[in-house]
Parts: structure tokens; sequence; C-alpha cells
């Protein structure tokens, strides 16, 4: 008894004197009393250095590799004028507790990320982040509410103010149609049906010269994968603007680059409008799933059947609406990174509804190379090495071979954005696209998000569902003669998520695939993300002119390849 009350007065001794600096540090966040019940979501403080956010809010700075500190907590039945405290539970990145902050000037600001409740048809109840027009990003999200940003000089004692989420996100302005290009929106019945709510996919149709005045005519159908796009990507009706400030791009080292956009924009217009391309229906599609701004094109245990939504839904709507062939001999498919992938698989899963997919640096194709983990024989995906060692994996490098982030760095940000895979970015987003359904409901881990151990069990579905290589091996006998010569992949060697080794081990089955595969697999010397087979100029003026590398090699297809008595008169004019 002696030695237990000698211990307890010491303790209260040390704490007595214990200075403010260790003790616990928190805010307190309040929701605006304007704001609605906030049934869940996820909260997040962010804290940014003040010489970074000059011109720019925390929120828009923050990412995986930026500087930028941001904690996140869920929330569930928040009232209006009611408080939430973000303390040492939080998750954190890069620091992972709020009291490792150090002593500085901060830019400080918090965002409530709004989740929606939904009934899936097989009977689960989740909460997700409903895509609101924006494409599945949270920082611009309308319906999110945000603080405006304050300066704070941290010495790591004083409490902060609370800080009051008083401003929220407003819509994005609608796209207004022009002659040259439509937009469209469907209701999808399928996907509906999956998420128990009505949801809908949208499609940007650029319409080709002549269109309007040859109603006789009909059209092949090409379809460009990508991001979410909010308008036609690399398109521009009017002459460049001469009073545009000039930037500068970091990932490029261009200055003025928001200019060479605009200059390359128009110019497309200009061959679009002119004799130097075919006439043809050019769409992107917006098909973002309450996990990611794309669906990756394909069915998911996750996302529900947005392949089939996309093929038998959408594209039939395009083709009604705007006179396309219909006919698999005329729709092509092309795109970069994760549209690159999507343009692959659509091929491989449609093989008859499509004669080309023109593929730039794509997400790993193969999942022996996903990234820098082959998820079948590795044990761990953040790190490598014998039972002494531990080497960090690298996620992202440069085209001189300098890393800037490693997976784990990666997969931590993203844990503190969200949890159950709600966060919207990229690994969250594969794990949406290629998983099972977890026994929480949401999508399943390919690996333990703290410790990096590989689940061979969602790896083994990942390889039989949606491992493009490994379809393509187990599946030949059956596809080869719908896939040949339909198949071109380009990548830099020195892509800077690594995705070319993945197009390297493809290749090695596609050039002695037999029956043959004839497909074009090329390689830009020393080119990062994302390379798209110009050998002429770099990546940064490449990037924008997709369309012109691509259209003329979909008319030789064409040519080449119709079957007899297709129609390869009314729209060549």
């Amino acid at each position: 008894m002696k030695r237990t009350l000698l211990f307890s007065s010491i303790c209260l001794a040390c704490c007595a004197i214990l200075p403010s600096a260790l003790a616990a540090a928190f805010v307190e966040v309040e929701l605006s009393a304007a704001a609605q019940s906030v049934e869940r979501g996820r909260l997040l403080l962010f804290f940014a250095a003040v010489d970074e956010t000059v011109q720019r809010e925390p929120r828009e700075l923050a990412s995986a590799t930026a500087g930028v500190t941001v904690f996140g907590i869920d929330v569930e039945a928040w009232r209006p004028g009611s408080t939430r405290r973000i303390d040492a539970a939080a998750r954190g990145y890069p620091l992972t507790d709020l009291g490792q902050l150090p002593p500085g000037e901060y830019r400080v600001q918090a965002l409530l990320n709004r989740y929606d409740t939904f009934k899936l048809d097989d009977g689960r109840t989740l909460a997700l982040p409903m895509d609101r027009g924006e494409g599945q990003q949270w920082r611009d999200k309308p319906g999110n509410w945000i603080s405006q940003p304050f300066s704070v000089r941290w010495d790591g004692r004083q409490a902060l103010p609370k800080i009051r989420l008083g401003e929220q996100l407003p819509e994005f302005e609608t796209f207004v149609d022009t002659p040259w290009v439509k937009h469209v929106r469907i209701r999808s019945e399928r996907l509906s049906k999956f998420w128990g709510r009505d949801i809908h996919l949208g499609a940007f149709v650029t319409l080709p010269k002549g269109f309007h005045e040859r109603p006789q005519a009909r059209y092949p159908l090409v379809i460009r994968h990508g991001r979410f796009p909010l308008a036609p990507t690399t398109w521009r009706e009017l002459p460049p603007d001469p009073q545009l400030a000039a930037d500068y791009s970091a990932r490029f080292d261009i200055a003025g680059y928001n200019r060479i956009e605009q200059q390359h924009a128009w110019q497309f217009f200009q061959d679009w409008t002119s004799a130097a391309l075919p006439r043809v229906l050019l769409v992107e599609i917006q098909h973002a799933t309450p996990y990611h701004e794309m669906s990756y094109g394909v069915n998911s245990a996750n996302n529900g059947p947005y392949g089939d939504a996309i093929q038998y839904e959408l594209i039939p709507e395009i083709e009604r609406r705007f006179r396309g062939l219909g006919m698999g001999w005329a729709r092509f498919v092309f795109g970069g990174s994760n549209g690159g992938w999507t343009a692959l698989a659509a091929q491989i899963f449609y093989p008859d509804e499509y004669n080309g997919a023109w593929v730039a640096c794509p997400d790993p194709i193969d999942f022996r190379h996903f990234g820098t983990v082959d998820i079948y024989r590795d044990r761990n995906a953040f790190h490598r090495g014998g039972r002494h060692t531990r080497i960090a994996r690298p996620a992202r490098r440069d085209t001189h071979g300098h890393i800037d982030s490693t997976l784990e760095q990666h997969h931590l940000w993203e844990q503190a954005l969200a949890t159950h895979g709600r966060s919207g970015e990229q690994w969250d987003a594969w794990e949406a696209v290629f998983s099972p359904v977890g026994a929480d409901g949401y999508p399943r881990r390919i690996w333990n998000r703290q410790n990096g151990e590989i689940d061979p069990i969602t790896a083994a579905h990942w390889r039989e569902h949606y491992d493009l290589g490994h379809i393509l091996r187990r599946d030949w006998p059956q596809l080869a003669g719908k896939l040949r010569g339909k198949l071109r992949l380009h990548v830099g060697h020195m892509d800077d998520y690594y995705f070319n080794n993945a197009v390297y081990v493809v290749e090695e089955f596609l050039r002695r695939a037999q029956p043959a595969a004839d497909a074009v697999i090329e390689y830009g010397e020393r080119a990062g993300h994302c390379w798209n087979g110009d050998h002429t100029q770099g990546i940064a003026y490449s990037r924008l002119r997709y369309p012109q590398l691509v259209l003329p090699w979909v008319l030789e297809r064409i040519l080449a390849s119709a079957p007899p008595g297709a129609d390869l008169d009314s729209w060549r004019y």
C-alpha cells in the first residue's frame, strides 16, 4: 500500500510539472447553424505552412506528396450549431497525431465530406459520398461544408480557436451545349437497381463537320476514356485568350502552360472542322461511382454493373440520337492512365463490340506488377527484404528514377481521408473495382492498410476477374480471333508509377501468342507518365493531341477490316 501511494504521489507530482506542450492537443469544429443535420461524413482538418498557401487554400494543396498535414475523423448525427473534436484519436498524415505538429505559422482549414445512405439491392446499407456532378472530388464537392482559412502561429502550447464550418460549396456550372458538342445524360436501369436509387450516366458527344447538313450520314463511334470530364477535353471553339495570365506547370517545368493548352485546344477545333480528321462521333463518358471519379468501365461487386450499363444503355442511346453506325466494326476506344486500362478492358470484355483499342500508359494490366508489387508472390506491399531488412516500396518516381513517395505513404494519406475505402483516391478506387465485398459491406482490402500484409484470397479474386494479362493468357483460344490486330499499347520506359513493368509481361505473351495477336506495343525512351505513342514531341504536348494521333488509325483500321456491305461512304466526305 505504501509503495502504491508513493508511486501515485510521484505521478501526480510529474503531471503537475509537465509543460502544456505535452498535454493532449485538440481542435473544436462547429457545424454552421444554417446547415442541415449531417447523418454521416468525414471531417478533415488541414494545416499548411503559410508560405505554401499564398494563392490556394489548404484543402486544395493537400496530397500524398505535399507538405500539408491533414487529420480526419468520421462523424455521425451531427446537429447544426454543435461541435466535434479532432484530437489524438484522429488519423493524420504525414503526422499521425495532432500533438506532433511542430511550432510554426500555419494556414488552417476544415472540410466536411458528407455521406449519403445507400440501400443496395442485395440488402447492404452503406454510407458513401454521392457524386454531385463534380466527378467525386471531395475538395470541391457541392454541398460539402468548409471553413474559411485562417492563419495561426502555433507554438505547441496554446489552444486553437474554435473552427466554424460556415460555407457550403456551390453547385458546378452546367455545361451549355454548342452546335458542335452535346451533353447526354441518362438514367441507368441497371445501376439504379444495384444502388437502390437513381444513378445516371453522362457523356459529351462532339459532332463531326457536316452532321447537321447531311441527315443521311451515319458515323463511327470513338470513345475517349479518362478522368471525369466537366467539358470536352482539349477542345476550344474560340481562339486563345490573349489576356490570359501565364501560369507555371511544375510537372513539365514549363512557364505559360495554360496558354499552350488553349492553343492546342483551338488547334484541335481547327483540325476537327477541316479535312484533316475523319468524320466520327467523339465521345467522353461521365461514369463517376460513389467510390471514385470513374468506374473503369467494368462490372464490379462494389461499383455495380457499369460495364453493361455503358455498353448496353448509354452507347445505344448515343448512337440512336446522333446516327451512329451501331456496329462493332465501327466502334473504337482509346485513353491514357486509368482511361488506358479502361480502353483495354472494354476491348477484352466486349471483344465483338469494338474494332480497336489505343491504350496509353495504362494502370496495371498485369497484377504481377501492380506498380512495384507482385500481389501473388509478395507477402507485403509496403516493404520488401529478408529477415533483418526492410526496403520501402516506391510508389512514384521521376524520369531520372528519383523517388518522391512510397506505397505506405499513399496508403496513410488515404487512411487519413476516409475509412472503408471512401477516400476517392487511387488505391481505394482500385479496391472498389477489383475486390469482392468485404465483411463490413465495403470493398475487401487487398492488403492490410496498417502493415501491408497481402491477402491471398482477395488477390485470387483480382486475378480471375480483372488481371487483364492473366485473362488474355487464360482465354486466348476464345479471344484470339476477336482481338487480332485490335490492340495498341504505348507506355514510357520510365513511367512515374512503374506501369511499364506490367506492359512488359503482357507484351511477352502477345509477341508469341498463337494464333497471332498482331498487336502493336511501343515504348517511349526515358518517357514518364503518360506517354501515348507520339515519337515527335514530349508528353507535355502529345497529351494535348490524342485525337490527332488516334483518329487516322481508326480510319485505317475501318477500311482494312469492315465487313462486306458496310457503310464506308455516307460519313466519308
